[in-house]
C-alpha cells in the first residue's frame, strides 16, 4: 500500500468519525504526527474525547490545527492573550506562526499560562483560534536557546515541508515478507567513544547515536561506511540518547553526505548537543584542526530535529515505535524503548545511565511494557568499579574544600560543561547555605554558564525534589548568588591574579583544552592549592596522567607549549559520575521489568564489557554478548 493509499483511507475514516458541524479542510502527515486542519478548532476543543477516539482508531499521534482562514488577526490575538494571562506569568515574548497556526508564548512561569488542567490554554485557543504553545523563558538568559528558537521560527515554512516529506516516508507501509531484527555495532563497542549502532529491521534502518571519540585523532568516527549503512539516504531515522559528543558529535556529518531524515531526542538534548557541537567546531578551528562538518550542517540537523518528552510514544519508521524514558545521566538523557512490528520484538538501548538518585536527576527507568533485548553501557562494569555513594562523595569533597580554604588556597575542579558541573554546583551551594564551608565565590569558566542556563529552562527534567523547589517554592540552587561567571579573557586574568581563596569550576573535564588549562598553569606550582577531579579521566589524557601522579607535564595554551611542575595537591572524588557503577548496572538489569531475554554490552573498555557480560550471564541466566565494532547480532 502506498502512502497516498494510506492517507486516502485515513481521510475517509476521519470524515466518518467527525460530526458534520466540524469542517475539515486538510489531513496530512507532518513527521510522526497526523495533522487535521479545520475551520472549527473551537468545536474540536469542546469535544476532547474526539481526538482520543481518532488516535485510538487510527493508531496515530494526532494534532488539530486551525485552517489559516479562521485565524484571528495577530495584533488582536496578542492583545487578547495579554488580557487573559495573569501578569505574574511573566510573558516575555509572543511569536505567531501562520503556516502552522501556532502562537508561541514564552513565559517565566508557563504553568500559569496553561492554567489548571489546561483551562486557560483552552480558553485562549477558543477565543483566538490560534493553537497556543507555551515554552519557558530561561531564568538565566541562554544564547543557545534564544538562537535555536529564533532559527526555528525563521525556518518554519521550510521545516513544515521537511516534516511532510518525513511523514510520507515514515508511513509508507510495511512488507509482508520474513521479519528480522538486527543490531550492527558501528562504534563504542568494547571501547568508550564514538557510540553508534544500527537497528535494522526488514522495513527500517535506525541509527542510535552518532558520536565521536574526542581523544582520538585516527579512530574518532564510527564505521558509517559499512554496506548496511550506505547510502545514507536509506536511513529512516536517527535517535540521540543524550548530548555528550561521544554520542551526538557526528550527527551533523550525516547531513553533509546525503542524509535528510529526522533526528529524535528530548528538547534539552537538542539544545545541549547544538551547544556542544558548535563549541567542538570552535575549538577545532582554534587548534588549526580540520573540522568534519560546518555550522551549516548543524543548522540542517536542527531543521530535522523532532523532540519528544519522556513517556511520549511515536512512530519513527515503518513498523517501529519509540518511547524515551529518563536515563539519569545528564539533562534530557534518555533510555530508548523500541517497539518493533505488531508485537514482534522490543529492544531497549540504555545509552549512558545512572541508576541512583543524584543531586539533579531521578534514577534511570527500567520498567517497560515489554522488552526482549537490552543494549547496555559498561563504562564502570569491571570487577573493581564500585563507586562511593553520593553522600560519601559530598563528604569527601567537603573535606577537600575545607582543608584547602583553611590554607588560603584555591580549589580547581575540571568539569564537563554538561552534567558534572551542575551536579557539583548544587552540592557546593548546599554546603555554603548550610555553612559547612566558608562563603567564598564559586567561579564558573567555559561553557558551564551557558549549559547551566539551559538547565534552568527545563526544570521538569530534574529530580522530584528540585522540581518541587523550583516550581512550587521558587527556589533554584543553580541561581544562587555564590556563582560568579567568568565571561571574558580580562575577567579570567583578573581572577588568576587574585590572591584570595576561591573555588573554580572550569572546562574541560579531562584537561584536554579549555580555560582550565590557564588556571592549572597559574596555580599548579603552589602546594596550598588543590586540583580535584570529579569525573572520568580517559587513558592518554592529561587528566589521567596527573591523576596517576605525574609531577611534570607539558601543556599547550593559546598555541604556546610550556612545561609545568605539579606541586598542588591532586585529589579524586569518585561518586559524582553520571554513569552507574558495577553494582548499579547489575541491579538495574536484575530489577528490570519485564526481565529481558538477552543483553548486549557496549560503551566500556574491552575487559569491562566482557566481564560484565559474563557476570550477568552467570547471575541472571540470560544469554549475553559483548560484540566488537562491525559485528552484527541478530535478535529475531
Amino acid at each position: 500500500m502506498t502512502v497516498e493509499d494510506v492517507l486516502r483511507e485515513i481521510k475517509i475514516k476521519v470524515k466518518e468519525m467527525i460530526p458534520s458541524d466540524i469542517q475539515i479542510t486538510d489531513v496530512e502527515f507532518e513527521g510522526p504526527l497526523l495533522v487535521i486542519y479545520t475551520k472549527h478548532p473551537q468545536r474540536f476543543a469542546e469535544r476532547e474525547h474526539l481526538i482520543r477516539q481518532l488516535a485510538k482508531t487510527l493508531q496515530k499521534r494526532i494534532t488539530v490545527r486551525p485552517d489559516p482562514s479562521v485565524l484571528t488577526d495577530s495584533k488582536i490575538a496578542e492583545k487578547r492573550i495579554k488580557e487573559l494571562v495573569p501578569k505574574e506569568a511573566g510573558i516575555t515574548n509572543l511569536y505567531f506562526q501562520p503556516d502552522v497556526g501556532e502562537v508561541i508564548i514564552e513565559a517565566m512561569k508557563p504553568g500559569i499560562v496553561i492554567g489548571k488542567k489546561g483551562a486557560l490554554l483552552n480558553q485562549i485557543k477558543r477565543e483566538i483560534n490560534w493553537t497556543p504553545k507555551v515554552v519557558r523563558t530561561p531564568p538565566i538568559q541562554s544564547k543557545t536557546i534564544h538562537d535555536i528558537r529564533a532559527f526555528l521560527r525563521m525556518a518554519s515554512e521550510e521545516r513544515k515541508a521537511i516534516l511532510k516529506k518525513i511523514g510520507r516516508r515514515l508511513h509508507r507501509g510495511v512488507s509482508e515478507n520474513e521479519k528480522f531484527v538486527r543490531v550492527v555495532a558501528l562504534g563504542g563497542f568494547r571501547e568508550v567513544g564514538r557510540s553508534c549502532a544500527l537497528l535494522h529491521t526488514k522495513d527500517a534502518k535506525i541509527l542510535v547515536d552518532v558520536g565521536l571519540d574526542v581523544s582520538s585523532d585516527s579512530a574518532g568516527s564510527p564505521y558509517l561506511n559499512l554496506p548496511e549503512v550506505l547510502p545514507l539516504e536509506t536511513i529512516d531515522a536517527v535517535v540521540v540518547t543524550h548530548a555528550h559528543l561521544d554520542h551526538s558529535g557526528l550527527v551533523p556529518l550525516l547531513y553533509k553526505y546525503g542524509y535528510d531524515g529526522p533526528v529524535y531526542c528530548t528538547p534539552p538534548t537538542r539544545d545541549l548537543m547544538i551547544l556542544l557541537q558548535l563549541d567542538y567546531l570552535k575549538v577545532a578551528v582554534a587548534d588549526a584542526r580540520k573540522t568534519p562538518y560546518s555550522s551549516e550542517h548543524i543548522r540542517e540537523m536542527l531543521k530535522h530535529c523532532i523532540t519528544l518528552n519522556y513517556g511520549d510514544t511515536t512512530d519513527i519508521a515503518p513498523g517501529v515505535k519509540l518511547t524515551l524514558h529518563n536515563a539519569g545521566h545528564i539533562l534530557g538523557s534518555a533510555v530508548c524503548h523500541f517497539h518493533i512490528g505488531d508485537g514482534l520484538y522490543n529492544v531497549v538501548f540504555t545509552g549512558d545511565i545512572k541508576y541512583e538518585r543524584t543531586w539533579l536527576f531521578d534514577p534511570a527507568i527500567n520498567r517497560f511494557p515489554r522488552v526482549e533485548a537490552v543494549i547496555m553501557e559498561s563504562t564502570y562494569g569491571g570487577k573493581g568499579d564500585i563507586q562511593p555513594s553520593r553522600r560519601e562523595a559530598v563528604d569527601r569533597l567537603r573535606d577537600i574544600v575545607q582543608r584547602t580554604l583553611k590554607k588560603k588556597g584555591k580549589v580547581l575542579i575540571p568539569v564537563f560543561a554538561v552534567g558534572r558541573s551542575q551536579e557539583v554546583m548544587v552540592a557546593l551551594e548546599n554546603m555554603i547555605r548550610k555553612e559547612e564551608i566558608p562563603n567564598v565565590p564559586i567561579y564558573l569558566d567555559g561553557m558551564i554558564w551557558e549549559a547551566t542556563a539551559i538547565h534552568t529552562a527545563y526544570p521538569e527534567y530534574l529530580n522530584s525534589h528540585l522540581r518541587s523547589l523550583i516550581l512550587h517554592k521558587g527556589e533554584n540552587p543553580l541561581l544562587s548568588d555564590v556563582f560568579v561567571r567568568v565571561d571574558s579573557y580580562d575577567a579570567r586574568q583578573e581572577l588568576l591574579g587574585n590572591p584570595d581563596p576561591c573555588i573554580v569550576l572550569a572546562t574541560s573535564g579531562m584537561l584536554n583544552g579549555g580555560p582550565v588549562m590557564e588556571y592549572l598553569k597559574a596555580w599548579a606550582g603552589e602546594k596550598k592549592n588543590t586540583l580535584t577531579f570529579v569525573g572520568y579521566q580517559a587513558e592518554g589524557t592529561l587528566g589521567r596522567k596527573i591523576q596517576k601522579g605525574w609531577k611534570e607535564v607539558s601543556l599547550t595554551i593559546r598555541g604556546a607549549p610550556t612545561t609545568i611542575k605539579i606541586n598542588m595537591d591532586v585529589e579524586t572524588v569518585d561518586g559524582f559520575s553520571g554513569h552507574s557503577d558495577r553494582g548499579q548496572l547489575i541491579t538495574y538489569l536484575n530489577n528490570m521489568s519485564p526481565k529481558p531475554e538477552r543483553a548486549i554490552f557496549c560503551h566500556g573498555e574491552e575487559s569491562k564489557c566482557l566481564d560484565l557480560a559474563a557476570t550477568i550471564h552467570r547471575r541472571l541466566g540470560i544469554p549475553t554478548v559483548a560484540p566488537l565494532n562491525m559485528e552484527t547480532v541478530r535478535l529475531k
